[in-house]
């Protein structure tokens, strides 16, 4: 594990007091005061690590395509759903990970950008539609996540690519993951995923209607509000260390709902596992020396998996 301090090193505890529902910031992309977004957003990131996003140019209807499909899919016969079984990699399907933990999900993991990266045989071919209902939800994530990373830079004094760049560019990888959280009537000790911030460099995630994201803020975790068609932008541990920890890698975890079906569909943005990340030089100096390692993104990884417990492991 790195020296540095990544606001993960002690998580708290899944009996945590709850503080209710949050206040975070939601931000209405259709604003046409670009200056206001970049403030907003940027603000967002510096006091939360996680914000919402709404009007944000996804239509309404791919995103409830995309929702369906993934339903669709774990409403299949369990032998349908091992034909895209997880096996050495982290892609694929998996039911009850960590079983012996309480952590209580299952889910379907698959890389969806670059075009070099994927492997289709981690794409369910049923229900039929799939495929074209994700790579076209693919083309939309990436041009939001562009958008706000490009607000991210100029929010702080950076040219607008300046983020884009440092993760990769065209070759930043996306990471689709779908959790289906069964409904369970103790919810008081089965969490759908363990406290955990996020490894790579931001995730942009939508849910179904069922409340269950929770963020770490003021010693307390608290309910993200459900707002409808709302992307929800998480900053992750590499915009944490590339910004010398301006923005907050937001701790957070999921929890299960004693009647409903909650399900969530989280798409991870991460660095080229060959690519070195850290603090950027434009945001360190005399003043403000740096405050972690500069690494190659996988040994990044690598050293944060050894340091985490299994009691603390999340599920990504």
């Amino acid at each position: 594990m790195e020296s540095e301090r990544d606001n993960n090193t002690s998580l708290p505890l899944a009996s945590s007091t709850l503080g209710g529902s949050a206040d975070v910031p939601v931000v209405d992309l259709s604003v046409t005061d670009e200056g206001f977004l970049v403030r907003e957003v940027t603000k967002a990131s510096e006091e939360w690590g996680v914000f919402q996003v709404v009007n944000h140019g996804i239509p309404t209807e791919l995103m409830l395509q995309l929702q369906m499909a993934g339903k669709q899919f774990f409403e299949l016969p369990e032998a349908e759903k091992e034909t895209v079984a997880k096996e050495e990699d982290f892609e694929g399907f998996k039911r009850n990970y960590l079983g012996g933990i309480n952590n209580w999900d299952e889910h379907l993991f698959h890389r969806l950008s670059p075009p070099s990266i994927i492997n289709y045989k981690y794409w369910p071919k049923n229900p039929p539609q799939y495929r074209e209902v994700t790579e076209e939800y693919t083309k939309h994530m990436r041009r939001l996540t562009e958008k706000i990373l490009g607000w991210l830079s100029e929010g702080l004094g950076l040219p607008r690519e300046t983020f884009t760049k440092s993760i990769g560019g065209e070759t930043a990888e996306y990471v689709l993951r779908i959790n289906f959280y069964p409904p369970t009537q103790n919810t008081d000790l089965t969490i759908g995923a363990a406290a955990h911030t996020d490894m790579g460099a931001i995730a942009l995630l939508i849910p179904n209607e069922v409340p269950g994201l929770q963020a770490f803020k003021d010693e307390q975790w608290l309910d993200l509000n459900y707002v409808n068609s709302a992307v929800v932008v998480i900053i992750g541990d590499q915009l944490m260390r590339m910004t010398n920890g301006r923005f907050k890698n937001v701790l957070h975890r999921a929890k299960t709902d004693q009647e409903r079906l909650r399900i969530s569909w989280p798409v991870f943005v991460a660095p080229r596992a060959d690519m070195s990340v850290g603090p950027l030089p434009e945001l360190t100096g005399d003043d403000n020396p740096p405050k972690f390692e500069t690494l190659i993104y996988n040994d990044y990884i690598d050293q944060k998996i050894k340091g985490w417990a299994l009691e603390d492991l999340p599920v990504y």
